[in-house]
């Protein structure tokens, strides 16, 4: 007999909702996502491009403490609309907080530049000079 396992049972299960991870459950009201995080390593620095549409950039806090960077931002919404029968009212309310350890001695925290266009918030993390890879060394053989 050939069993065939699907992600959406027609059933469920109990026993496996008892079972499921609890801490990925959104227990609030509120609209909390992780925006996607690209991060690239070149010779002289490391960029952080994170993917928040719809925002601007005073709704972002970047803060540094101990090597760690944090992102957030938070960015409340409200919506009126009146008419002769009713009155409909809609909040909005988004938030996300993303940290990220920096590694030790080999970023210039003092330099860290970010700039937000097109939806796009762009953290540009440039490295020390001393550790900058170095061009090789031929070395004379005596």
């Amino acid at each position: 007999m050939l069993l065939k396992r699907t992600d959406f049972p027609a059933f469920p299960n109990v026993f496996n909702e008892f079972l499921r991870d609890w801490s990925a459950t959104n227990f609030s009201d509120t609209n909390t996502t992780l925006p996607a995080v690209n991060i690239k390593e070149t010779e002289n620095e490391f960029m952080v491009n994170v993917a928040a549409p719809g925002m601007s950039k005073e709704d972002f806090k970047i803060h540094l403490e101990n090597d760690i960077l944090t992102i957030s931002s938070e960015k409340k919404e409200s919506q009126e609309n009146h008419n002769d029968n009713y009155t409909r009212k809609e909040y909005s309310y988004m938030s996300f907080k993303r940290s990220f350890t920096l590694p030790k001695g080999i970023v210039d925290s003092e330099k860290i530049k970010a700039a937000y266009e097109n939806g796009e918030l762009k953290i540009t993390i440039p490295k020390l000079e001393e550790a900058k890879p170095k061009p090789a060394k031929l070395i004379k053989v005596e």
